[in-house]
C-alpha cells in the first residue's frame, strides 16, 4: 500500500497561525483580567491635590523624629515607635492596615493595644511578603503616615 503524500496548503498554515495566535491572545486576556482583578488600588485619588501638600505633611511628620518597626512574634504583630533618643511613643490615634503588596485579598485591620513599649496585636499572618499601611496622629495632631515591609519565613 502507498503512502499518501500530504501537502501543507495555505489553508493549513492560516490554521497553524491562526491557532498559535489565539492561543497568545487568550493567554494575554487571561493575564490581564487577572491583573486588573487583583490590584489593589491607588494611593492617592488626585496626585496633583495630595502633592500640593507633600513638602508640608513631610516637614511635620520628619519633625517628629519618630521610627517605625515591624514585626511578628509568634501570633502577635508587633508595632515599634521611638523617638529620636529610642524612647518608646505612645500615639494619640493609630490604626493600621496589614495586607499583601500585590493584592486586597488578605488585607486586615488589627486591633492593636499600648502596652507601656510598643503596640500589640493578635494577627496569624501566612508566609510571605506583607505590607503594614500605619496612619497615626501625634499628641499634638500632626499626622503621621508609614508603609512598612514584612517579610514572614515559612
Amino acid at each position: 500500500m502507498a503512502k499518501k503524500e500530504r501537502k501543507l496548503t495555505g489553508w493549513h498554515v492560516l490554521a497553524i497561525f491562526g491557532g498559535a495566535f489565539g492561543v497568545i491572545i487568550t493567554v494575554n486576556i487571561a493575564l490581564a483580567v487577572n491583573a486588573v482583578a487583583t490590584f489593589p488600588g491607588l494611593e492617592v485619588k488626585n496626585s496633583y491635590v495630595a502633592s500640593q501638600t507633600f513638602d508640608r505633611r513631610r516637614a511635620e511628620q520628619e519633625a517628629l523624629g519618630w521610627t517605625v518597626e515591624a514585626r511578628l512574634e509568634a501570633d502577635k504583630l508587633i508595632l515599634s515607635i521611638t523617638d529620636n533618643e529610642g524612647r518608646p511613643v505612645q500615639a494619640g490615634t493609630l490604626s493600621a492596615v496589614v495586607g499583601r503588596p500585590t493584592n486586597v485579598s488578605e488585607d486586615r485591620t488589627p486591633e492593636f493595644a499600648f502596652n507601656g513599649r510598643e503596640y500589640v496585636a493578635y494577627e496569624t499572618l501566612n508566609p510571605g511578603n506583607w505590607d503594614v499601611w500605619l496612619t497615626a496622629t501625634a499628641l499634638d495632631g500632626s499626622l503621621f503616615e508609614q508603609r512598612l515591609e514584612m517579610t514572614i519565613g515559612g
